[in-house]
């Protein structure tokens, strides 16, 4: 692997810090070509600068053969959506708090480095979610959420799988979500973890005002539509935190599986499994739990 490029949240030190030693260490190993982003250049001495080849994002995977994105699941989200019509594969390295899709750790990054010059890594697809609204085309990679824009008010959305009628779902919103987004959002709202490679998508209601709705999952090759029946509400449409607008009294958004996909880079010797009892403490017993009196 000789060409990588280098995307850093440079609004968290950390992440910045570890793309420096990042850089050093692969230039050190390797006769290996960096790229940087003209903005974050600024951030690294000109040591590390010197080392560097500047372009812009969008010009990654013209010479890149991979991307190592220093931040957390946030900064992942950004720049794979960025970059969703290119097929570049993205490893993240988490400097926040728990990370998923940047699921390597700090404390493993010299290894993870290693195993990336020799390109002893698998990488999967995850599948992206898109819509268009207003004329313009949106992505999501975790979920859509359509949810009350103020606090005080309710929403009714008639939800259509395939123009079949599903139900109506009085509640704080929904939450559309792929097997990727499964452990994010729709997780702390009751939703199922699903494993991504499973074909499915998910509706998740928030904070439904009826006991029988409970949340639902369907085929990712369905088209979901929401139109919002509440007279005295708006509600904002949400991908993956953004929000890309807001629905009116009968307005209606279509969402459907996009043809892109996310090439994510994950450890050859991990599982998935492995990667729900490390973060979320998966299926951990209190018989597990060594606590010390």
């Amino acid at each position: 692997m000789n060409h990588i490029a280098i995307h850093v949240n440079t609004s968290k030190p950390l992440a910045i810090q570890w793309a420096d030693y990042t850089i050093r260490r692969l230039h050190s190993m390797a006769s290996t070509t960096c790229y940087l982003a003209y903005d974050v250049v600024p951030f690294f001495d000109n040591e590390v600068q010197a080392l560097v080849k500047p372009t812009t994002v969008e010009q990654f995977p013209k010479y890149a053969d991979i991307i190592i994105c220093f931040g957390g699941d946030g900064t992942i989200l950004r720049i794979a959506k960025n970059l969703v019509e290119d097929t570049i594969p993205i490893m993240g390295v988490n400097v926040g708090h728990l990370g998923f899709l940047a699921e390597f750790s700090v404390s493993e990054l010299d290894e993870a480095i290693e195993n990336v010059v020799k390109g002893s890594y698998r990488i999967v697809d995850r599948v992206v979610l898109e819509t268009i609204f207003d004329s313009k085309k949106y992505y999501a990679i975790n979920e859509f959420v359509v949810e009350k824009a103020s606090s005080s008010r309710m929403l009714t959305l008639q939800t259509h799988i395939n123009r079949h009628h599903v139900a109506d779902y009085r509640s704080d919103g929904v939450i559309l979500t792929t097997p990727s987004g499964s452990t994010a959002y729709s997780l702390s709202c009751g939703g199922p973890i699903v494993t991504p490679s499973t074909q499915v998508l998910g509706i998740t209601p928030i904070s439904p005002h009826t006991l029988t709705v409970r949340p639902l999952i369907i085929s990712d090759s369905s088209e979901i539509t929401f139109t919002l029946l509440s007279n005295v509400a708006e509600a904002n449409i949400v991908a993956d935190g953004t929000v890309i607008g807001k629905l009116q009294h009968l307005g209606v958004i279509k969402i459907k599986k996009s043809e892109f996909v996310v090439k994510l880079i994950k450890r050859s010797d991990k599982t998935y499994f492995d990667l729900l009892r490390t973060k979320l403490l998966w299926s951990l017993d209190a018989t597990d739990m060594h606590v010390k009196k």
